[in-house]
């Protein structure tokens, strides 16, 4: 047995070499190929590609490439139904080679084939794109030809705790950008308050706000904590205050509306349009607009007019109410879209 498959191995081995230097295929050629994957999202990561061909003429061996990002995505197996023999998915320069051939003197595949299925696992929470580059063929008289089907597919790996989430579209947009993390390969916590330091944080990397060197008038923002350079940043751009003049109040957890305050504040720093320059047009229609604090009503109505804020109720703003990382995530791919 171990012999047949050192032969068998030598003899992939001298078709991939056939391969290599096969010539592109013609405008002649009416194979088509496609790749179809029936689960695109998944909590566990794990998805299946399949690749098929149409109008297949004498397939008795082949190569196929995927490319792929290796930091996100490992291969867990590819099979194929064709008898034959298979060398185990290659992985180099982000590129997956797999390879298969038939064995004797056998015609090759006929007609509409299924060519193989690779199984892939996402190593964290995103999107996955997996890209079909390249296809070689060989018939059974050895003649080779070479195929570009351009096909590709994408696949999202969901937090466990985001399926049936109404903010789980906009967070997985959001984790694609880079502009936020969860708090495990598997957990997003969607529903955990944020704290102030978080959500400044969060405004500084959505804005991609610069360094600053300047002087950190907060003395609760201790120097070498996680959070400092994005408070630092943050407050010279404009987009923070602090409860009192030295004190910012880090680990305290946001309210909404002091979300919406530094909301607008980061709007207005990113537009260049003073906040004071800004005219509200509608009143607040909110049942607890009384419980909005005078500096942040302006915030609120323009916040809400423009579409960046939603009431926590069709009634209720709940300004006092704290801020879930949901909400804060939504809120900064609102900010971003209006930016665009």
């Amino acid at each position: 047995m171990l012999k047949r498959k050192l032969i068998l191995t030598a003899l992939i081995c001298n078709m991939c070499l056939t391969l290599a230097s096969a010539p592109p295929a013609n405008a002649a050629d009416d194979a088509k190929f496609e790749m179809t994957a029936p689960v695109t999202e998944a909590e566990n990561g794990e998805f299946t590609v399949t690749l098929k061909g149409q109008n297949i003429q004498d397939l008795f061996a082949y190569e196929v490439k995927l490319g792929i990002d290796a930091n996100n995505v490992e291969v867990v197996k590819a099979t194929t139904a064709i008898a034959g023999f298979s060398v185990p998915p290659i992985l180099k320069n982000n590129e997956i080679t797999f390879a298969h051939t038939k064995v004797g003197k056998v015609t090759g595949e006929i007609g509409n084939v299924d060519i193989g299925t690779i199984t892939f696992k996402a190593k964290k929470a995103g999107t996955t794109i997996i890209n079909w580059t390249n296809i070689k063929i060989v018939d059974s008289s050895l003649d080779s030809k070479t195929f570009s089907p351009n096909a590709s597919t994408n696949f999202v790996k969901i937090f466990g705790d985001l399926a049936g989430h109404w903010a789980k579209s906009d967070i997985m947009q959001m984790v694609d950008k880079k502009v936020v993390e969860g708090m495990d390969d598997d957990h997003f916590a969607p529903n955990m308050n944020v704290t102030r330091a978080q959500f400044a944080t969060l405004l500084s990397k959505a804005l991609d706000l610069k360094d600053d060197t300047g002087n950190n008038p907060f003395t609760d923002v201790a120097s070498g904590s996680w959070f400092e350079n994005s408070v630092k940043k943050a407050y010279a751009a404009g987009l923070i205050n602090g409860i009192a003049d030295d004190a910012f109040a880090p680990e305290q957890y946001i309210t909404r509306e002091e979300m919406t305050a530094m909301l607008l504040r980061a709007n207005a720093h990113a537009t260049g349009i003073n906040i004071e320059d800004m005219t509200v047009k509608e009143s607040i229609k909110f049942s607890d607009e009384s419980a909005i604090n005078d500096w942040a009503k302006k915030a609120v109505a323009l916040a809400v007019e423009s579409g960046l804020m939603n009431g926590r109720t069709e009634s209720e703003f709940a300004p006092k109410e704290h801020a879930s990382r949901a909400e804060s995530v939504v809120v900064l791919k609102r900010l971003l879209a209006e930016l665009n």
